[in-house]
C-alpha cells in the first residue's frame, strides 16, 4: 500500500504537497505558505522504517536540493509543525543525517514570531516570509496545544531554551485559566487569554491537545509531572461530562456546547480509544483496568461505525440520537477521507492487549479500501 501510494505521488505530483488522484496532478494547497514537498517530508520516516532504501534516498536528495524554507506566504503553524517539523525530527532521529537537523532548526526559528502575542498563545497562521503572524481571531486548542513534543526536541537539538519556554508558557496559561467543569473549550483568544466560546470536543479542534499531554509525559521518561496531572484531570472531566452510554450499549464521547450535549462523535475523536489505552498504565492503580476497559469500549464503538456502513468504512461523523447509533445519519457526514484515527486505536489496543480482534479489524479495513 505504501509503495502504491508513493510511486503514484512520485509519478504525478513529485515536489508538490499532495496528489489529486482523480485528475492525477500535484497540488500545493494553502496550508503551508509556499512550502513544498509536504508528502516527501512527511514520508521520510516511513520510507526509512519500511526499508524502501532507494525511495528514501531519493526523498532525502529532494530535501537537500529542493526544500526551500524561504517561502513568503501564510502558513498554518499547526500543519507546518506536525508535518515538516515532526517529519524532519523523525527523519533525523532515525538516520542521524545532519541535513534534517539543519533544516528543522532553520524552520523552527521561522515559527517563533507566531508567539509574539499579548498572552504568548500563538496565532494559528504565520507569514513565513515576513517573520510575523498574519491573522487575527481565535486560536484553536488542538493547534496551539499540538506543538509541545516537537518544540521540546527543537530545544534539545539546538541547545536554545526558547522553544521549550514557548510551549511551557502555553501549558501554564491553560493550567491556570478557569475551566468550565474542568473542561477545555476549543477556542481561546491569543489577545485576552480568555475562552471565546464554550464548545468542547475530543474530535477536531480539541483532539491532539489531550494526546500531546499524555505523550509529553511518556516522552519525558515519565518525569513531566505537570503534563501527567493535566492529562488525568482532563480525562476525569471528560469522563464525567462527555462520555455516554447509548441505549444499545455503545460507549461514546459526546460534544459539549455551553452545557448542552450534542450526541455525535467525529471520526477524528476515535483516536481517543488508543490515547486512553496508552495512558491507562500510569494512572492510579485502582483505575488502570478501568481506563483500559474504557479504551476498549470507545474503540469498539468506532469499529461499529465502520461495520454498520455499507462500505465498511466509517463516516466523518456518527450520531447517537433519533434511534440510530454509530451511523452517519446526516448526508453531510457520509464521506470518508482516509482518516487514520480508528486504525490508530486498533494498533494501540493490539499492542496493549494482544487481543487478535484488533488485527482482524485492521485487516477488514484494508480489504474495504481495496473493495472501494
Amino acid at each position: 500500500m505504501m509503495k502504491f501510494a508513493w510511486d503514484n505521488y512520485r509519478q504525478y505530483a513529485w515536489g508538490k504537497n499532495e496528489l489529486r488522484p482523480l485528475t492525477r496532478n500535484g497540488h500545493i494547497g494553502n496550508m503551508f505558505g509556499g512550502l513544498r514537498g509536504a508528502s516527501i517530508v512527511d514520508s521520510l520516516d516511513t520510507l526509512y522504517i519500511m526499508g524502501l532504501t532507494e525511495d528514501y534516498k531519493e526523498a532525502k536528495e529532494w530535501v537537500i536540493n529542493n526544500l526551500d524554507l524561504n517561502s513568503n506566504g501564510e502558513a498554518s503553524l499547526f500543519e507546518v509543525n506536525i508535518r515538516y517539523v515532526g517529519g524532519l525530527l523523525s527523519a533525523y532521529y532515525l538516520t542521524g543525517e545532519e541535513v534534517f537537523k539543519q533544516k528543522v532548526l532553520e524552520l523552527g526559528e521561522k515559527l517563533l514570531p507566531a508567539f509574539n502575542t499579548p498572552t504568548g498563545i500563538p496565532r494559528g497562521v504565520i507569514n513565513l516570509g515576513s517573520w510575523g503572524w498574519a491573522s487575527a481571531g481565535s486560536s484553536i486548542l488542538a493547534e496551539f496545544g499540538t506543538l509541545h513534543l516537537e518544540f521540546v526536541h527543537l530545544t534539545e537539538l539546538s541547545g536554545n531554551p526558547i522553544f521549550t519556554e514557548k510551549v511551557m508558557n502555553i501549558r501554564k496559561l491553560l493550567d491556570k485559566i478557569e475551566k468550565p467543569h474542568g473542561l477545555y473549550p476549543n477556542f481561546l483568544s491569543p489577545v485576552s487569554g480568555n475562552w471565546v466560546q464554550h464548545h468542547v470536543s475530543l474530535g477536531g479542534l480539541g483532539d491532539s491537545f489531550y494526546e500531546y499531554l499524555i505523550k509529553s509525559y511518556l516522552m519525558s521518561d515519565r518525569t513531566d509531572e505537570e503534563a501527567k496531572r493535566m492529562y488525568y484531570s482532563a480525562l476525569e472531566a471528560i469522563e464525567a461530562n462527555l462520555v455516554q452510554k447509548s441505549p444499545g450499549g455503545l460507549t461514546y464521547v459526546a460534544e459539549w456546547r455551553g452545557g448542552i450535549l450534542d450526541h455525535k462523535m467525529g471520526h477524528l475523536a476515535c483516536f481517543s480509544g488508543g490515547m486512553v489505552g496508552i495512558g491507562a498504565d500510569d494512572s492510579v492503580p485502582e483505575k488502570r483496568q478501568h481506563y483500559l476497559d474504557l479504551a476498549a469500549e470507545i474503540t469498539h464503538t468506532c469499529h461499529e461505525s465502520y461495520s454498520r456502513s455499507a462500505t465498511k468504512l466509517g463516516p466523518e461523523a456518527f450520531r447517537f440520537d433519533g434511534g440510530a447509533e454509530a451511523t452517519g445519519t446526516r448526508l453531510s457526514d457520509r464521506y470518508y477521507i482516509l482518516r487514520p484515527e480508528v486504525i490508530e486505536s486498533y494498533m494501540y489496543m493490539w499492542r496493549l492487549t494482544h487481543d487478535p480482534k484488533y488485527r482482524q479489524w485492521g485487516w477488514e479495513a484494508v480489504e474495504s479500501y481495496s473493495d472501494s
